[in-house]
């Protein structure tokens, strides 16, 4: 099938991830146009509202009506991305079987007194816009059910590491707001977690500072010194001795950890931080990698890539190099898990999520905008 899929990340970095492949569900065949549609200013300003009103909230009573105030004109957002894909790519919407929204988070609470999950975006006013089926809420049935409903981009890991013709043991990282860590042992062999922030709480210092949404090729970090003192106390946070599967919120780590440093030392520790964690993700796996494939944002930033190496004792590599696409990654992952929504095949699993076993998840809304659930749970062959 072709399918496409849209992101929207939680470090807000002013895009839409659109991407295109082809796939059967289990292995990718194709790997179609992309695009980072950019959304404005005020969009932009009224999502992060939006994260704000839903941190507040907590999911205690009713939800804010700053949520659903914005979620209509981020859903016409996505709409405009996947014409504007389609058009570049001179793909006719016919073609496309199902597009996979999975929206941005703006709320993640999987602990068991919660077990909710808030994702901004309308699946059935998408599909009506766009006259195609729609994937949508990929996550909330794996929280419902105790997992953590994250990371869900494992099973789409290891099968572009098939790919990319990577031999097993191999690892793939993932840089967004928080960073992913997804490991293939060979066949159906997955574990992954999130092993601490990547991007969030960088991004969140360098705009709280008035220098812009991110650190540009780590500039600002190159021009810093890394407080060790405080990584090491930062590093004795719980969640990184916990064992997997483990999930993050964007904001379980912000900015306020390097409150007092200078702009450069802030970020330069921040980066290292991001970094650090990763190596200690790295312990808890199977086995522990010599290569880290890496894909997302994250991966631009000079500085975090050589922390990465310094850090964790693996060689951060590009995942361009080996013929992905790293800042498609994370839409092409919502494309292949829109597919297993149709054919009714699992997204997450004990070693990856944490539910009692593998499961399937997500809903389809008609083009006509009529919804049904896409199943229930079903064992893994």
């Amino acid at each position: 099938m072709l399918a496409l899929g849209l992101m929207t990340g939680t470090a807000l970095d002013g895009f839409i991830d659109a991407a295109l492949i082809r796939t059967d569900g289990v292995e990718v065949h194709e790997l179609g146009s992309w695009r980072l549609h950019p959304y404005g200013g005020a969009l932009r300003t009224r999502l992060a509202q939006a994260v704000a009103a839903a941190r507040a909230w907590e999911f205690r009573g009713a939800e804010p009506t700053a949520i659903a105030a914005v979620e209509r004109e981020y859903t016409l957002a996505l709409a405009e991305a996947v014409h504007a894909l389609l058009g570049e790519a001179d793909v006719p919407a016919t073609e496309v079987e199902v597009v996979g929204m999975h929206g941005l988070t703006v709320l993640h609470r999987p602990d068991p007194s919660v077990r909710r999950t808030r994702q901004l975006g309308d699946g059935e006013l998408l599909a009506r816009e766009l006259g195609m089926d729609v994937a949508y809420d990929f996550r909330a049935a794996d929280v419902a059910a105790g997992g953590q409903g994250a990371p869900l981009a494992p099973v789409y890991h290891a099968a572009l590491l098939r790919y990319a013709r990577c031999e097993a043991p191999a690892v793939a990282l993932n840089l967004g707001g928080v960073a992913n860590v997804s490991y293939w042992g060979g066949a159906d062999d997955i574990v992954a977690f999130d092993t601490g922030p990547a991007n969030g709480p960088i991004n969140e210092w360098m705009e709280r500072n008035g220098r812009g949404a991110f650190d540009v090729n780590g500039a600002c970090a190159a021009g810093g010194q890394v407080d060790e003192a405080l990584l090491a106390r930062l590093l004795e946070h719980p969640f990184f001795a916990r064992s997997f599967p483990k999930s993050l919120d964007r904001f379980d780590f912000s900015a306020d950890l390097v409150r007092g440093l200078s702009l450069e030392d802030g970020a330069a520790t921040l980066t290292a931080f991001s970094a650090a964690a990763v190596g200690r993700g790295l312990d808890l796996l199977p086995a522990r990698p010599r290569e880290l494939i890496v894909c997302g944002g994250g991966r631009k930033n000079p500085v975090l890539m050589r922390e990465l190496d310094k850090r964790t004792g693996a060689r951060a590599i590009d995942s361009d190099s080996v013929g992905w696409r790293g800042d498609a990654v994370e839409a092409e992952v919502f494309a292949f898990l829109a597919v297993r929504v149709l054919k009714g095949l699992p997204l997450s699993f004990p070693a990856t999520t944490g539910v009692p076993r593998a499961m399937t998840g997500g809903r389809i809304a008609r083009g006509r905008g009529t919804a049904r659930s896409a199943g229930d749970s079903i064992p893994r062959n």
